[in-house]
């Protein structure tokens, strides 16, 4: 058995603390990503690989055009999901989660599987989800039940010892 099978279930007040502090390096992630996917797109304009739709510069034919805008998007928001289930997947938590003493994990205290946390991150709705949760007499949102997953609370103890694995 898991050390944490058995940790209590994460109170609404502490996951939404962690929501706003991982949103903010959602956000850091968010525009890293984009910034890299523009230097790729800046080299594939540059090189005559992607039709100008006659503007002179890339960031013109990246507004321009509903496509590349949309790739542009999908590029950004790959990025933040990626962060998001990697790290559930390998410590299930993410920097927040460590500030708030919280770990994502199955329910016999396994981490969870990268397929359980993309269910997670489409079906959160950009963690607003976490409010069902008040609908729930066991303290799962339905992105947890969704995800076959739960979000517990660590003593400290537990997250120091998760801190120096």
């Amino acid at each position: 058995m898991h050390p944490h099978a058995n940790a209590p279930r994460a109170s609404l007040k502490r996951r939404l603390a962690t929501l706003i502090y991982d949103t903010l390096v959602a956000l850091a992630i968010y525009m890293a990503v984009g910034a890299l996917f523009f230097a790729l797109f800046g080299i594939l304009v540059a090189n005559g690989m992607v039709d100008t739709l006659g503007q002179e510069h890339a960031v013109d034919v990246l507004q321009h055009s509903a496509f590349w805008t949309l790739i542009n998007e999908l590029f950004k928001l790959g990025g933040v999901i990626a962060f998001f289930c990697y790290f559930w997947h390998k410590s299930g938590q993410t920097i927040g989660m460590r500030a708030w003493r919280l770990k994502l994990q199955n329910t016999d205290g396994s981490l969870i599987s990268w397929q359980q946390g993309l269910v997670r991150t489409l079906t959160s709705a950009f963690g607003l989800m976490v409010l069902t949760m008040l609908l729930s007499s066991d303290k799962r949102a339905l992105h947890d039940k969704w995800s076959h997953s739960e979000m517990v609370e660590l003593t400290l103890e537990q997250n120091r010892a998760r801190m120096g694995s």
